[in-house]
């Protein structure tokens, strides 16, 4: 999959930030490729970016119309597929992260064959998994896990792979999620997999490597999320983590679209030890990232240092205060030279 850039960005009429959280991503991590924003009435998402007609932005080289929006389900509203036709029809490819296939509507796949445009569906990919075997393999896995959806944990480490290249560690960021994929140009969407061959994938993703190097793995959803749990445990398994960041937004009650409680951070501790168990019985925590946005700076410090001292853990916002903490503590528990060498078998 070959996606052209520049990209303009459509954001629908989504009713808030998160609800963009694909647009926001690339605009923050490849604000480069993101020349405008298209915004229907009602739109509660602004990407600080200039809205532009699509006759504006073709005019300004825009290759393909990325659609930047993770609603729940993945689907496509019906009133913005008018949109998609004009798009396609005014010169640009379409990129979409949704579950809906773009051309599985017929006025969109119709509106593509006329104009030798190109449709492109991030979430879905030909690739075929084996299912996961959990047998260890070579290289260190550090994986971003959550108290709830949409907390940080692509960020965490996207922030991470920045730091520890910067510090000439050998680190790879791995995409799990669509707006990973647009991000790094590879990588599966994990929750498009068959659930027998989510293990299987992320072990694809994220294969033998060398010893020392680390694979970053972008986590998806929350261990406690009723909606999004099974994606999250397979994930955990295929990565046969060896460590994982916990990320926490801290001003949240319930978790995203639904009415559960919001785990606390130690309990999301324990249960990705007791369960990451099974692939690694080493796994362990090596740091909290916290989303501290909605916090003024003095405050968002104090709740860092408190959840440090209860935790015994490195805790920072990774986009406002940075990741040296975490990667510290990273090469103090594995240190290099200290990654195995061989294939085993772990422990049951």
């Amino acid at each position: 999959m070959q996606i052209e850039t520049p990209y303009l960005m459509f954001l629908g009429d989504v009713p808030d930030r998160l609800a963009a959280k694909t647009a926001y991503g690339i605009k923050d991590w490849r604000p480069e490729w993101c020349v405008g924003q298209v915004r229907l009435p009602g739109c509660a998402a602004d990407l600080g970016i200039q809205d532009l007609s699509l006759e504006e932005a073709v005019a300004r080289g825009c290759k393909t119309m990325v659609i930047g929006v993770a609603n729940a389900g993945g689907v496509l509203p019906e009133h913005w597929v008018s949109e998609i036709v004009a798009a396609l029809k005014a010169g640009l490819d379409i990129a979409s992260g949704l579950h809906t296939r773009l051309g599985a509507v017929p006025t969109i796949a119709e509106a593509a064959a006329a104009t030798g445009r190109q449709l492109h569906d991030v979430r879905h990919t030909s690739e075929t998994f084996a299912t996961g075997k959990g047998t260890k393999r070579p290289g260190r896995r550090l994986l971003s896990v959550g108290t709830d959806c949409s907390v940080g944990k692509k960020y965490t480490v996207l922030a991470l792979e920045r730091g520890m290249r910067a510090r000439g560690l050998d680190a790879d960021f791995r995409a799990t999620g669509q707006t990973g994929v647009f991000i790094s140009g590879r990588g599966v969407a994990i929750d498009a997999v068959v659930a027998d061959f989510i293990s299987g994938a992320v072990e694809w993703i994220a294969p033998a490597a060398d010893p020392d190097h680390w694979d970053l793995l972008e986590g998806q959803g929350s261990l406690f999320h009723p909606s999004f749990a099974g994606v999250s445990l397979g994930l955990l398994h295929g990565a046969q983590a060896d460590t994982f960041v916990v990320c926490h937004e801290p001003t949240r009650t319930t978790m995203r679209g639904v009415r559960h409680a919001l785990p606390t951070i130690q309990a999301v501790i324990d249960l990705t030890i007791q369960l990451g168990r099974l692939t690694n019985p080493d796994i362990r925590p090596v740091g909290i990232a916290v989303n501290t946005q909605d916090l003024e700076e003095e405050a968002a410090r104090t709740l860092l240092d408190d959840l440090a001292r209860e935790h015994g853990l490195p805790a920072t916002d990774p986009v406002r205060f940075g990741v040296d903490g975490i990667i510290d503590r990273l090469l103090s528990e594995f240190p290099p030279g200290a990654g195995i060498a061989t294939v085993g078998v772990p422990a049951p």
